[in-house]
């Protein structure tokens, strides 16, 4: 879960690190449950919607899905199941996880997905990450079909993941469109080629998204905001922390008053798709704004 703390000269850090690849994802959601965590639930509800949208306009029955910086994959789990976030963090609750060994988790969680899999879910999923430990968690429980552990913003795809991108209708991305740095998010575009995949992310409101937006833009994708009102991404550390995402929010142009003033992050949600193929999100089947409601 990484926080853009402004300047895009600055590091891009998360409070998170040493528990961001680990070989089991009990210890990250311990933490985000203690921390407040909630974009997944708003999230991942408006990329089911889109989803759906998305294969009713090119008349597909199933999508190659790839979820960006995926780390354990919450964003790709809460597509792909009939689980809900606090499902999965109440889970890890349980004092079973205290002091079960990663293969029992790994084995208890694939079973627990397996049983709450959607039943219409046809969809091919694709988990990428620098953290090749979460993204083999991911994919032994059943998250994603195919992992890449690969650092897109310093390499080119590898052929492999060149194939999935190619595969590619829909991108993923849960927790902040700065994990999109500006080559990385170019690399995926220009792998998926003329299949042109719709990108719906959801980034922390004051990060630096100009780069990736006119990214999008220029691989011919329209960006809109959806209409979904700005939600609570984590708790913030210190104050410290809430007051360079107040200013980081207020510097580009956002009202802090009732969000950011509680002591959370907040995010929105953008959706890029090519203009031939922008409905008007009011026609479509299910509702973003309904079904992240809540």
């Amino acid at each position: 879960m990484i926080e853009n703390q402004g300047e895009r000269a600055q590091k891009i850090v998360t409070i998170f690190d040493d528990i961001y690849n680990l070989p089991d994802c009990r210890a990250y959601y311990r933490a985000m449950d203690h921390a407040g965590f909630r974009t997944a639930h708003y999230a991942a509800a408006a990329f089911r919607a889109v989803l759906a949208e998305l294969k009713r306009v090119r008349g597909l029955t199933s999508a190659g899905v790839m979820d960006f910086a995926s780390g354990y994959g919450i964003g790709g789990a809460l597509t792909r199941h009939e689980v809900s976030l606090d499902d999965v963090l109440t889970r890890y609750r349980d004092p079973w996880f205290d002091d079960a060994t990663s293969e029992a988790v790994i084995a208890a969680d694939r079973d627990w997905f397996a049983g709450h899999r959607r039943g219409d879910q046809e969809d091919r999923s694709f988990g990428i990450d620098i953290a090749d430990k979460a993204l083999d968690y991911a994919r032994a429980v059943g998250i994603f079909d195919e992992v890449f552990p690969e650092n897109l913003q310093a390499d080119a795809p590898s052929p492999a993941l060149q194939e999935a991108l190619a595969a590619t209708d829909l991108v993923i991305e849960c927790g902040s469109v700065a994990h999109m740095l500006p080559a990385a998010l170019d690399r995926v575009l220009s792998g998926a080629g003329a299949r042109a995949p719709w990108v719906i992310t959801a980034p922390i409101r004051g990060n630096d998204t100009a780069e990736a937006m006119e990214i999008m833009a220029g691989h011919g994708l329209t960006v809109e905001a959806l209409d979904v009102p700005p939600f609570r991404h984590r708790r913030f550390a210190d104050a410290d922390e809430q007051a360079r995402a107040i200013a980081n929010a207020e510097a580009r142009g956002h009202k802090t008053d009732g969000y950011e003033t509680t002591g959370y992050f907040h995010a929105q949600l953008f959706l890029a798709r090519p203009a031939a193929e922008a409905t008007p999100v009011a026609n479509w089947p299910v509702s973003p704004v309904a079904a992240s409601a809540g």
